[in-house]
């Protein structure tokens, strides 16, 4: 069914939010698919491939087969690897991507070339595919580069406590992701504005627990207790929403969700505001230290 486009622009559009009553630009913590277009449109290149073997014959047929298996696992990989790496950079302490990706998608882009050459070429001569192919490999490198090659922030850091912080993240994310297909059931564009700022609201948590893994006992009820409580409010409201349409089913989950992101944004204050005291006594007891050693700063 189509859904009439709602914003500031629009006919019943306002500069305000449910939520609060500052002017916020439409695209503010907009959260666009890293993959996009760009890794998308490499699997036309597959699809051409066999569309221009196909009735060459059987062993430029089967080249051709080959090639565009090889160019749709490229795509494929390439997908998982942008995102992977989004992931990456949107975080302060994030470990490298397990498995290359887009490194693994440049050498396949590479052999899909080269079997496409093989495939249309009427000679032996394999200097002229091992060339075609090295340069496809060179130039999607160039275009997509490679993966992050080493951690990112992790020095000093509790390997142990960062896995369970890792895991339980992961748990959160996935009860957010569950609200997300949700709320598409209500068919009701101001209540998915409204869960996406809930959403970003309880990242900042997510943030500030794997910036510091000791804040996972304090913050665990939120990751886990109130995001499946919130995860099945949304999904009972969104089913009777889009059956009844009822307008206080719609104000009082409004008014949960205002409820949640404040307690949200409570703890992550919280949680910082303690870490900037267990800062502040750190260097206090580092002073008293340099102090009995007779050392004065300058």
């Amino acid at each position: 069914m189509a859904q009439k486009f709602g914003g500031k622009y629009s006919l019943d559009g306002n500069t305000q939010t449910e939520h609060g009553s500052g002017q916020r630009n439409s695209f503010d913590g907009a959260n666009p698919d890293a993959a996009g277009a760009r890794s998308n449109v490499l699997f036309a290149p597959a699809i051409v491939l066999v569309a221009t073997t196909f009735s060459d014959g059987a062993i430029p047929l089967a080249l051709g087969l080959f090639g565009a298996g090889a160019l749709l696992l490229a795509a494929w990989l390439l997908r998982g690897g942008l995102r992977a790496e989004a992931e990456y950079n949107a975080r302060k302490i994030a470990r490298r991507p397990a498995i290359p990706r887009k490194m693994m998608a440049s050498a396949l882009t590479g052999v899909g070339a080269l079997l496409a050459v093989m495939a249309h070429s009427n000679s032996f001569d394999i200097l002229s595919p091992l060339i075609f192919g090295a340069a496809a490999a060179a130039l999607h490198i160039a275009a997509f580069g490679i993966d992050p090659m080493k951690h990112k922030g992790m020095e000093g850091i509790d390997t142990f406590q960062q896995d369970r912080v890792s895991r339980a993240v992961n748990e959160a994310e996935s009860h957010l992701s569950a609200m997300s297909d949700a709320i598409l059931r209500a068919r009701d564009r101001r209540m998915e504005k409204r869960v996406e700022h809930f959403q970003r609201t309880a990242r900042e948590l997510f943030r500030t627990v794997e910036e510091d893994p000791r804040d996972l006992t304090a913050a665990r009820k939120y990751l886990g207790v109130y995001l499946r409580g919130a995860r099945d409010a949304t999904e009972k409201f969104a089913d009777i929403y889009a059956r009844t349409g009822d307008a206080q089913a719609r104000t009082d989950y409004a008014a949960l969700l205002d409820d949640l992101e404040e307690n949200f944004s409570a703890r992550t204050r919280k949680m910082l505001l303690d870490d900037r005291s267990d800062l502040n006594v750190e260097i206090e007891v580092l002073r008293e230290r340099l102090q009995r050693e007779g050392v004065r700063p300058s």
